[in-house]
């Protein structure tokens, strides 16, 4: 990595699960170097929507590295999803013509419910399958799959959690993180959002915000995927023997029923 910059570059782990990001520093510069980064980053660049693409290159064994603009800032507390531009930054992504036109070039269609259904069914072992809140969600995700149906399809992020959101010093918002983006039902990104940040009493505001009405399709919608993205969570966590985020899940999903 150290050969892509001039001298005196100081390169480090920039952390995560995959140990394909970096931070480069030297002197007051600083940039956010990653490998192999999707080609999606050049458009969300250009949306302003990820800081700005700095430069892209090739090395010899094929890996391409991406360098960002590495602000000033910092992630998210759970408390500030309540910002008026989260929504408004959502809504954005949304509706962006040019993000679902890169998405497409570069294979994605939309994943509807009906296979999102199927990644849970096969995420489910006995051991799950043993659980009370498994079965009874299993059966209101297959009870409404036919009720959930939605004919506007947008480019979905996939994990709005808040670690995923930044704010610079200079009070910009940032979505990062796009290894998992999709083409789906906008609500697999607002149910979440709702369910795990907004006060309930604050909902109509924040739909009012993102441009969208409260309406019970809607809500079906959202908890359908909520529920779906829970089940996710458990069987990938338990897959990993990471018992204590599967039994977090486990109680979230109790709470949603």
């Amino acid at each position: 990595m150290k050969h892509l910059l001039e001298h005196d570059w100081e390169i480090i782990p920039a952390g995560g699960a995959t140990g394909k990001a970096f931070f480069a520093s030297k002197n007051n510069e600083k940039l956010f170097l990653k490998r192999n980064s999707s080609p999606f980053l050049a458009v969300l660049s250009a949306e302003g929507i990820v800081p700005k693409l700095i430069w892209t290159k090739r090395m010899e064994n094929g890996d391409v590295i991406t360098a960002q603009e590495c602000l000033n800032g910092r992630e998210f507390k759970p408390e500030e999803m309540t910002r008026d531009g989260v929504a408004k930054l959502l809504k954005k992504i949304h509706e962006s013509t040019p993000l679902l036109s890169m998405l497409g070039r570069l294979g994605k269609t939309p994943c509807k419910p009906e296979m999102m259904l199927k990644e849970v069914m096969a995420v489910l072992d006995e051991e799950l399958m043993s659980h009370q809140p498994v079965v009874q969600s299993l059966q209101i995700l297959q009870t409404e799959l036919a009720n959930v149906s939605c004919e506007t399809f947008t480019v979905c992020h996939g994990d709005v959690n808040h670690n995923n959101w930044l704010l610079s010093d200079n009070d910009e918002i940032f979505l990062i993180d796009w290894d998992g983006a999709t083409i789906a039902d906008p609500a697999m990104d607002i149910g979440p959002l709702l369910y795990w940040y907004i006060p309930r009493d604050e909902w109509n505001h924040w739909l009012g915000l993102y441009g969208l009405e409260y309406t019970e399709h809607l809500q079906l919608r959202m908890k359908w995927y909520v529920i779906a993205q829970t089940m996710l969570a458990i069987g990938w966590h338990k897959t990993r023997q990471r018992y204590q985020e599967m039994d977090f899940w486990m109680d979230y999903l109790q709470t949603i029923l």
